[in-house]
């Protein structure tokens, strides 16, 4: 049914102002990351600065070594975005495209690590990276992600079951094996399902801080996240210096959200082209 032109403008403004409601406390933080210490703390508070000071930023970046969290917190969630994707899709497309005995049993042990909080693999997981000669290094953030993620395999495979057979069966006569089936056929085919489990694993290791807190020791091996919590106990009674990194910090989760929005629908969606 299609609405009347009253409707839409109330629908509109509520969602306008709910957004807005949503917002403001986002909104006023980055605003007062332009103010002086005197500005922020004052009461009753103001939203906008007396005085735009852009050199808060500047000197927040340079009181440590933020460029290298910033190396390192890209270099984890890249390397674990890429992980995860190969992974998962490929062992996906065997649980979803191939009949072999004891899939139904190996998938539900799969699902069933997904009931297994990481707390209580933490320890094992020390002791053997420890074992490995990993503690201090990236590698225990970053190798396991190419061993997949159960609910990542799970939304993969899900998807892949609505295909049609017709793909696969027209790329046997065309003489494609296996492993080319599923790189030029079901990988174009997953592409809204990949950004979805990209854009969600990205997100999930960019804000991580247990995980480097664990297995992380040297300042320069240090994460954003960890980076952050180390400058606030330095900086605990300086309110602005953290407003402007924790600024710094979400901005980049938020553009890759409003980039890829229009995929992550289609993905949720299972439609296929």
């Amino acid at each position: 049914m299609k609405m009347s032109k009253k409707s839409k403008v109330i629908i509109y403004t509520l969602l306008t102002i709910m957004a807005v409601y949503f917002m403001a406390p986002f909104i006023y933080m980055l605003f007062t990351t332009f103010k002086t210490e005197a500005e922020a703390i004052a009461y009753p508070p103001k939203l906008f600065p007396a005085k735009w000071l852009w050199s808060n930023f500047l000197d927040a970046w340079n009181a440590q070594p933020f460029g290298r969290y910033l190396l390192n917190s890209v270099l984890i969630t890249v390397g674990t975005t890429v992980g995860q994707l190969f992974s998962c899709s490929l062992v996906a497309y065997g649980f979803a495209r191939y009949n072999f005995k004891g899939k139904n049993i190996l998938f539900v042990i799969l699902l069933s690590t997904m009931m297994i909080p990481w707390d209580v693999t933490m320890i094992p997981q020390y002791m053997e990276f420890k074992l490995f000669g990993w503690i201090n290094t990236l590698k225990p953030l970053i190798v396991p992600a190419f061993f997949g993620s159960a609910y990542y395999i799970f939304l993969m495979r899900q998807f892949l079951m609505g295909v049609p057979k017709d793909f696969e069966e027209a790329a046997r006569i065309d003489g494609a094996n296996p492993f080319q089936i599923y790189w030029k056929v079901f990988m174009p085919i997953l592409r809204p399902q990949l950004i979805l489990v990209g854009v969600l694993n990205m997100i999930t290791v960019w804000n991580d801080y247990l995980g480097p807190l664990i297995f992380l020791q040297e300042r320069d091996k240090f994460t954003l996240a960890l980076g952050l919590a180390a400058f606030k106990g330095v900086h605990s009674m300086q309110i602005i210096p953290m407003l402007c990194i924790t600024v710094i910090m979400i901005i980049p989760p938020i553009l890759i959200f409003i980039f890829a929005q229009k995929y992550i629908v289609e993905g949720t969606s299972g439609a296929i082209k």
